[in-house]
């Protein structure tokens, strides 16, 4: 029984910061790749940052780049973003995704998800 929680999420004015979380249960982390991603009404699903279960690489899209960090904690089975000065743009709701085979941070390439968390950033 795979399954993926999200939190954290919240409402938080422009310039703030989040940490959100997936916790994972039902399997190991270790051997899963693993995305962050988010999808704003009207808008396509997005991959926002992702982390390989082979190396340790990362992504970041261009948008979030020198904002957000995405890391893992084998040992709690959880992975995190941690989302720094967040600007209006970045509302959202946010997923994060596993998978075994995971080759780019695009949602295509996962097939297991949480529900979301949503992240409203407005003053």
């Amino acid at each position: 029984q795979l399954q993926l929680v999200e939190s954290g999420g919240g409402l938080v004015q422009p310039g703030g910061s989040l940490r959100l979380s997936c916790a994972a249960s039902g399997f190991t982390l270790d051997y899963y790749g693993i995305g962050w991603f988010r999808q704003a009404p009207g808008k396509e699903r997005e991959g926002v940052s992702c982390i390989s279960s082979s190396d340790g690489s990362t992504y970041y899209a261009d948008s979030v780049k020198g904002r957000f960090t995405i890391s893992r904690d084998n040992a709690k089975n959880t992975v995190y973003l941690q989302m720094n000065s967040l600007k209006p743009e970045d509302t959202a709701v946010y997923y994060c995704a596993v998978d075994p085979y995971q080759a780019t941070c695009v949602p295509g390439d996962f097939d297991s998800w949480g529900q979301g968390t949503q992240v409203t950033v407005s003053s």
